[in-house]
């Protein structure tokens, strides 16, 4: 007698649309996606800097246009999105104890975010804006 067991067939597309959480995590692996590429835009405007002051307004005059103001906002966007759900892992990637007692979660979440803002007023200081 042979048995032969009940293999289920996977989806090829949308398997991560059947639940939330991988929504989440799919939007998530896509964000870095998109900050990567925006770090690389900034890479190539750097090189366009050095190469003087033509070359780089030919740069800023590329990136001025619809195409990439909504690039940069659909960045900003995803890197806001990257910070929240990293932040929220944060205490279960780094679990801290002091004094022989398990710092509370909330309190890890709450101390990144108040360095993310600080950070963020001080380069805005510095920029002179």
């Amino acid at each position: 007698m042979s048995r032969r067991p009940y293999i289920r067939e996977p989806s090829r597309t949308g398997w991560w649309l059947e639940q939330p959480r991988y929504i989440r995590y799919m939007l998530r692996e896509i964000s870095a996606l998109f900050i990567g590429i925006y770090a690389l835009a900034l890479i190539v405007g750097l090189f366009q800097l050095s190469k003087g002051q033509a070359a780089y307004e030919g740069f800023l005059a590329a990136t001025a246009g619809p195409a990439g103001r909504t690039f940069a906002v659909l960045a900003m966007l995803f890197a806001i999105y990257h910070t929240y759900t990293w932040f929220q892992v944060t205490p279960k990637a780094m679990p801290l104890t002091l004094a022989g007692k398990r710092v509370p979660g909330a309190f890890i979440i709450a101390a990144h975010w108040f360095g993310f803002f600080l950070v963020s007023a001080a380069l805005w200081l510095l920029a002179g804006s």
